[in-house]
């Protein structure tokens, strides 16, 4: 095999420009390694060729220089010395609009980094926390999240919704009782479905997902089913700005309204008197034998034995999933009327299992939407998935700052653009 030489043409310098990706009228002018720092630093000058023209930004026309102003780049580490790129960056002067500042071929407009080292961190940001993926690169996360944001913001751009016609939407906080976000989902992808995210959770948001989906080549008008709670706003909002869906109240949120009701309960239950050590869990789960332990299943029968409010709501929770295994809307219908009477008669008037009664109201209420989900096409998955989502997003976001931060992780994980970035 040949290898092609200095005498072949091939010089040190070049070798060093195509690892930049610098081309004419750009050249190497100076290269020296600092010792005096660590790590090392090595440094690269540019500078363009005496008397060459360069693009006008704005239409490309071929000007000559007005004058320099020197920047500075940080590169991908030349093994383990970082990396820098030094130039005098020209400002043409272009017969039509003016004096302006040319782009580099290197770089984008703005950034303190090469197009390399910015692509090589966000393939390191795809598959670890932007903390980590921060120290590794030896910048602060303050800049590696500058360059995510940029990035998915671009991608967020390219994307089409032309074809979106069912949505599934959720709510979850970004920290621990602090700014709510929501997310939609094309129902349609198995595969990054994440088309929108927002903050807050209210009825605006749905309005602010019509004009993103309007604004991407969808509309609105065509969106023929939404999946979400049973958020008065949320419904407000579809009923208003995607009018001709028809609302799915998915089953793992009646499931979650119950599961909470029995929590509650078990809390004021456990402020009168002492409670099995496992029980928490115990009525958490579901109540099959393959789910819980054996410590969990003597909770079980401690409080089911002794006749506690808590037991009453527990089994008001399980007896769900035998209107989950109706076959039809009609049987499902039927089946929700039976279960909802018997319920009531088991809670009575007694005032700890309130939060029961509530629940019940809230099925009660939302039952021709509940039913909906035996004719959907969507199943339940899709929506019990978000929490993997979020739980996934704020893993890979660990020490974000703010809101921005995590709605930037959870498109960059659960939407298209991470296949964009990767082509980037």
């Amino acid at each position: 095999m040949h290898r092609q030489t200095e005498s072949d043409g091939m010089h040190s310098d070049d070798i060093l420009l195509l690892g930049i990706g610098i081309q004419p009228p750009w050249q190497l002018v100076d290269q020296h390694l600092d010792t005096s720092t660590q790590p090392h630093e090595l440094h690269l000058e540019v500078a363009g060729e005496r008397g060459a023209r360069y693009p006008c930004p704005t239409c490309g026309t071929p000007c000559p220089a007005h004058d320099f102003q020197q920047k500075r780049w940080r590169h991908l580490n030349f093994f383990q010395h970082h990396c820098y790129i030094t130039a005098s960056v020209p400002r043409v002067k272009c017969p039509e609009h003016g004096v302006h500042r040319v782009e580099v071929p290197w770089a984008r407009k703005g950034s303190a980094f090469t197009l390399l080292f910015e692509q090589a961190a966000l393939a390191l940001v795809r598959e670890m926390p932007v903390l980590a993926a921060a120290r590794f690169m030896d910048i602060t996360d303050t800049r590696l999240w500058r360059i995510v944001k940029h990035y998915v913001k671009q991608a967020i751009t390219q994307f089409d919704l032309s074809t979106v016609r069912g949505i599934g939407l959720d709510e979850t906080a970004s920290k621990r009782g602090h700014n709510y976000v929501t997310i939609f989902i094309d129902m349609d992808r198995r595969q990054e479905p994440v088309l929108f995210v927002t903050p807050g959770r209210g009825k605006e948001t749905l309005q602010q997902f019509a004009a993103f989906l309007a604004s991407h080549g969808g509309d609105p008008q065509q969106v023929l089913e939404v999946v979400c709670d049973m958020s008065p706003a949320f419904i407000s909002g579809v009923n208003e700005h995607l009018p001709n869906a028809a609302i799915t109240v998915d089953w793992f949120h009646i499931v979650q309204v119950f599961t909470r009701s029995v929590d509650t309960v078990r809390k004021l239950e456990g402020k009168e008197k002492p409670l099995p050590t496992h029980l928490r869990w115990a009525v958490l789960k579901r109540g099959q034998v393959g789910h819980l332990t054996d410590n969990q299943l003597l909770a079980l029968a401690e409080i089911i034995e002794q006749g506690l409010d808590t037991a009453t709501a527990w089994r008001i929770k399980e007896k769900l999933a035998w209107v989950r295994r109706a076959r039809t809307q009609r049987a499902a219908r039927w089946r929700i009327t039976h279960y909802l009477n018997w319920a009531r008669h088991l809670v009575g008037e007694t005032p700890a299992l309130e939060p029961v009664r509530k629940a019940l109201a809230t099925l009660s209420t939302h039952i021709d939407r509940v039913v909906q989900r035996w004719t959907s096409t969507y199943t339940n998955a899709r929506l019990e998935g978000f929490n993997g989502l979020f739980q996934a997003a704020r893993a890979r976001a660990r020490g974000y700052r703010n809101t921005e931060t995590f709605m930037t992780m959870i498109y960059l994980i659960g939407s298209p653009a991470g296949s964009i970035l990767k082509s980037i």
